[in-house]
């Protein structure tokens, strides 16, 4: 595990609604507080955790996650819904520590990976993600807007 001394990782709490959205709006995708404690409900299961780094008291980053049952394996993927860190915060290690805290509960899930997205409009996410392992070239990821 990460150290990053006076911040610690822990579930996240409806009271972290209004900062989490902060963060979430911050980065570009804008949101209210009242719509992330209702996300926050919705990911209330065995299944789906959000972990914030509490830094003395201020969230300055948070992951969710989902464990998926695979259908064309007998195994669960877990994916990472969402990774922010403060932009202030960013450099320090605090990404890092998230996402090694989601590899930890995707191997306690007995997950045969963890899969995530990074837009190309992203470089320094796609960057972390492959500086830890995480290969690009294995997603074929397509979309369409409904």
């Amino acid at each position: 595990m990460i150290d990053l001394p006076g911040t610690v990782l822990r579930a996240a709490a409806p009271a972290d609604a209004t900062r989490i959205a902060e963060l979430f709006t911050d980065e570009g995708y804008p949101v209210t507080p009242s719509a992330v404690e209702a996300r926050l409900g919705r990911l209330r299961d065995p299944d789906s955790q959000v972990v914030v780094a509490d830094a003395e008291g201020v969230v300055i980053g948070f992951v969710a996650l989902h464990v998926m049952p695979r259908f064309e394996h007998d195994d669960v993927a877990v994916r990472v819904l969402a990774l922010v860190v403060d932009a202030g915060a960013r450099e320090r290690g605090v990404g890092r520590a998230l996402l090694a805290r989601v590899e930890e509960l995707a191997a306690a899930a007995g997950a045969a990976f963890v899969e995530v997205t990074a837009g190309h409009h992203r470089p320094d996410a796609r960057h972390l993600y492959e500086s830890l392992g995480y290969d690009a070239a294995l997603t074929a990821y397509l979309r369409k807007r409904l």
